[in-house]
């Protein structure tokens, strides 16, 4: 195969791909890529792969235009429905010569509902833009023999690029040459640990993503040394491309509170049609169809009266004051359904690296020629203690100490403060070692003035150790010059002929290295990485061609043993989200042991439980892994697409997942889990726009306190519904009634029904939004996600209590209408049965607070918002029947105090009733037993 050709010159050799650049030889790659080492690529080999393979960026695939999300806010069958009723309404109005008002008002709420909607759902995605701004460096290139810089978009797989401390790479590449490169990948790959790169080696085929130490990836960095690559691919073809391609391939979909919202309005729409057509079929057998206009309005008016046209607005305002709450307690939701869903998670997928831990190495044990240590303190910060091993004294000898200073010396990070927190520049493996130092009082700076640096041995990847050399000023040393070395036990060890024991250096015989040995065999085997230190002393610097016998004859000093610590609070948030009913779950780029550690540590795994790596998932077929989901609690040395299968394979078992994370690599799953979950301080740009939510501490308790906040969410939405459709059913049963039961006329104006579904529904229901939450919220399993909006007693609820607002409201519109007509103002009727059903509704906002509880048992100032709800939604009401404008505009007519005594006295009724009910049902649930579930009872 060749690349496209033109007149004016041939086409060179297409290069051939491979998907294991790893398993190649420097020379094998640049065969396959028909490129040179010194000269690069010509410059009609470049303008034709630029051709062929397009710039060096990310593809972004067309989502739903702005105009297409507006469209579809208007298609929601409850907006349909009111659309029609609008225009049947302003038709009956415009023939009888009126103001088509009720029609007016209608559109106005369908626009109002629809823009809201619009403005949900219109954010945009932002996280192919943020791996795009990762992806879009300027690089040095070497092109036909010359240096170049240019632009990272017209790379193409063959160029030769130049690396060095601080580059951010551009494209995927096999290295050529490495002097002492080390790349920080975290953001890729989720490992903590700068990554030492060789050139010179040939891998296996299969070797996971974070062990390609002979590959460096795009979007990684340069922390020190330098380097010579082989671009090998660019675009959508590199890891970060496939990332890109990941998140693109994720499909949307509703959240559990959009998809019951959706139920109930299905519900609600296919009702009322069957009770429309029930009520004029009725209505024409009885009368004829001489009163099809009356019995038209009447319909329309049930259609209004059915549809909870507030509810929209009032679910928004609660999930806007949920996610009020939560940003109080550290969590920033993204998207608003998210503030409910959390409530719903019954699994927490978790990034180690940043979420679990701190992305700090900390030095937590050392090991001397005479004592092992615990070494306390967090993070970066240089404050802790040296516990001696079983026993509770501190000790910092002179063992310890020499120790201490060759981590300070035989180091090249920097360890300082800014504002509050303490940093380091650099590897953090070095940092870690420059922290320990200075929780003994050990720092660089001071140091480095009484025993300056006057020459280093650099770190390998072949010699796995480095030396510096430092000059003594100090007339007690014996030498003039001290040698530190630090690097792998094994190899350090190795070059060791004493040992520092009690002040002094002694012979080091055969058992004291097994046990050495042992030491380190047993940290490692821990999840620990260990590092060996030792020391000598010398006359006179080492010439460069000595420098590999001036290591030879080392005094060992010891041990030390860093890990990436787990956060504190963690392990106490794991048992809240096991008590809660959740399952922590670990998946993690970083090595199997390292993550059996953590994971035991926390509490989220036992010691012995298996762990399964990428490699073992690359052997499974989603079959096999969706049957060892629900069993695992460890995934270690991961890919990107592997994070994403684990999500699918644990949605596909019915759990409802949470996945946490801060780097590039999590941003796929983050996307495909119910709710994704980004890190705010560690975070990358791409994980925060593919979440949902942002843990502005990256705490991973703080995800506790916002599932916490969405149960509470969920429960106080589910109450407000209790209270709107309860009050609905029972206007569309009085509303249906009137013409049965031979009244003249429609009860409720369709302008009438949507001030009751606007006010006297909206504000009390606002209240209830400001519900705190109940004491056992985080006792108890989480509801699942799949159960019906009506579910848990909540239809039979609102058909009930329908029923005995219309049974109520029915009793006193029999007699209001004999009574009105006997006043010589006939319809007066109208305005007691408008006043007594939105009064009742009062009560019932009062009593529906607590499913068991007494009001009167309930602290009133728990919701202080309620009553001033009730308070002003009462006195609209009044001025509605005696402000003469108002009157005139909603059509009532001024009652007697009699009356409205009367009505008081009818909508009280509602609430005595619904307090029985809980008399009732308390003695009743108390004797029924618990049934057990891994969701609570549906």
């Amino acid at each position: 195969m060749t690349f496209p050709t033109t007149s004016t010159s041939p086409s060179p050799a297409f290069p051939e791909l491979s998907d294991s650049w790893q398993a190649l030889s420097v020379d094998a790659s640049l065969e396959k890529l028909h490129s040179d080492a010194n000269q690069g690529l010509t410059q009609d080999q470049i303008k034709q792969r630029q051709q062929y393979f397009g710039p060096n960026e990310l593809k972004e695939m067309a989502g739903r235009s702005p105009l297409t999300i507006l469209w579809e806010q208007f298609t929601n069958i409850m907006l349909v429905m009111l659309m029609a009723v609008a225009v049947i309404s302003a038709v009956l109005d415009i023939r009888q010569q009126a103001f088509p008002k009720d029609a007016v008002a209608i559109f106005a709420i369908v626009i109002l509902n629809g823009l809201l909607g619009y403005f949900q759902e219109s954010q945009a995605e932002k996280a192919l833009a943020a791996l795009k701004r990762l992806s879009s460096p300027n690089v040095r290139v070497i092109r036909a023999g010359q240096v170049e810089e240019i632009s990272a978009t017209e790379l193409v797989p063959g160029d030769i690029m130049l690396l060095e401390a601080g580059v951010s790479l551009a494209a995927d590449g096999r290295l050529m040459e490495s002097h002492n490169l080390q790349i920080r990948e975290s953001a890729l790959t989720g490992e903590a640990e700068t990554v030492n790169k060789q050139a010179d080696i040939v891998l296996g085929e299969g070797v996971p993503l974070g062990d390609r130490i002979n590959l460096v990836f795009q979007g990684t960095e340069v922390v020190q040394g330098r380097g010579k690559v082989l671009v090998t691919r660019t675009g959508m073809d590199t890891e970060i491309g496939h990332i890109a391609t990941l998140i693109q391939g994720v499909e949307a979909e509703d959240t559990p509170l959009q998809r019951r919202m959706s139920q109930l309005g299905n519900v609600l729409v296919s009702s009322s049609l069957v009770l429309v057509v029930l009520v004029v079929f009725v209505g024409v057998l009885r009368s004829g169809w001489q009163n099809f206009e009356e019995l038209l309005e009447v319909s329309l008016s049930m259609a209004v009266a059915v549809v909870p046209e507030g509810l929209p607005a009032v679910v928004t305002v609660t999930l806007a004051i949920g996610t009020q709450r939560m940003v109080r307690r550290h969590a920033l939701i993204r998207k608003l359904p998210a503030v409910e869903t959390l409530g719903s998670v019954t699994t927490i997928c978790s990034d180690k690296t940043g979420t679990l831990t701190q992305n700090k190495m900390v030095v937590q044990k050392i090991h001397t020629g005479s004592h092992t240590y615990e070494v306390t303190g967090e993070g970066y910060a240089p404050q802790g203690d040296f516990i001696v091993q079983n026993s509770d004294e501190y000790d910092i000898n002179p063992e310890l100490e020499q120790l201490l200073r060759a981590c300070v010396f035989c180091n090249d990070a920097l360890l300082h403060k800014k504002a509050k927190n303490w940093e380091i520049l650099g590897d953090p493996t070095e940092g870690a070692l420059l922290t320990l130092g200075g929780k003994a009082g050990f720092y660089r700076e001071d140091l480095w003035l009484e025993m300056p640096r006057v020459a280093e041995i650099p770190f390998s990847s072949e010699r796995k150790r480095m030396s510096v050399v430092v000059k003594t000023f100090q007339e007690k040393e014996t030498s003039p010059y001290i040698m530190y070395s630090k690097g792998s036990p094994e190899i350090v060890l190795e070059r060791c002929t004493k040992i520092y024991r009690n002040n002094q250096a002694v012979s080091l015989n055969h058992e004291q290295r097994r046990q050495i040995l042992a030491q380190n065999d047993q940290w490692a085997a821990q999840g620990l990485r260990v590092l060996g230190l030792g020391i000598k002393l010398l006359d006179e610097v080492p010439e460069d061609h000595d420098s590999e016998t001036a290591e030879n004859g080392l005094i060992w000093l010891g041990l030390v043993a860093m890990i990436d610590a787990p956060r504190k609070e963690v392990k106490q948030a794991v048992l809240s989200c096991r008590n809660a009913g959740i399952r922590p779950v670990m998946i993690t780029g970083d090595h199997p042991l390292t993550a059996q550690a953590i994971a035991t540590e926390l509490g989220i795994a036992q010691p012995h439980d298996s762990i399964v790596t990428g490699q073992d998932l690359e052997q499974m077929n989603p079959l096999e892994l969706r049957k060892i989901v629900s069993k695992v609690s460890v995934y270690a040395r991961v890919a990107p697409e592997h994070k994403l299968q684990i999500v699918q394979a644990l949605q596909h078992q019915g759990e409802f997942v949470a996945m946490t994370g801060d780097g590039v690599n999590d941003a796929p799953a983050l996307k495909q889990a119910d709710i994704g979950i980004a890190m705010g301080i560690t975070g990358t740009d791409v994980s925060k726009e593919a979440s949902d939510a942002i843990l502005l501490d990256d705490n991973f308790a703080t995800i506790v306190a916002a599932t916490e906040e969405g149960r509470v969410v969920y429960d106080n939405i589910r109450r407000f519904i209790k209270y709107i459709l309860g009050s609905n059913i029972g206007e569309v049963l009085v509303i249906a009634a009137a013409p049965l039961i031979g009244l003249g006329g429609v009860p409720l104006s369709p302008l009438q029904i949507l001030w009751m579904n606007l006010v006297t529904d909206g504000l009390p229901a606002l209240a209830l939004a400001m519900e705190p939450a109940e004491p056992n919220v985080m006792q108890r399993p989480p509801y699942s996600p799949r159960e019906s909006i009506f579910s848990r007693g909540l239809g039979l609820y609102m058909v009930r209590i329908g029923v005995i607002f219309a049974i109520l409201t029915i009793l006193l519109m029999v007699w209001a209408y004999d009574h009105a007509h006997q006043s010589g103002d006939p319809d007066r009727w109208k305005t007691m049965v408008f006043t007594t059903l939105c009064l009742a509704q009062m009560g019932h906002g009062l009593a529906v607070r607590s499913d068991s509880q007494l009001t009167i048992n309930l602290n009133p100032f728990s919701n202080p918002y309620i009553l001033g709800a009730v308070t002003l939604t009462t006195c609209l009401q009044i001025l509605l029947i005696y402000v003469p404008p108002l009157q005139q505009f909603f059509g009532t007519h001024t009652l007697s105090f009699s009356e409205l005594l009367i009505c008081f006295g009818f909508s009280a009724l509602m609430f005595v009733w619904i307090e029985l009910e809980k008399l009732i049902s308390r003695w009743f649930f108390q004797r029924k037993p618990k049934s057990k579930s891994k969701f609570k009872n549906i």
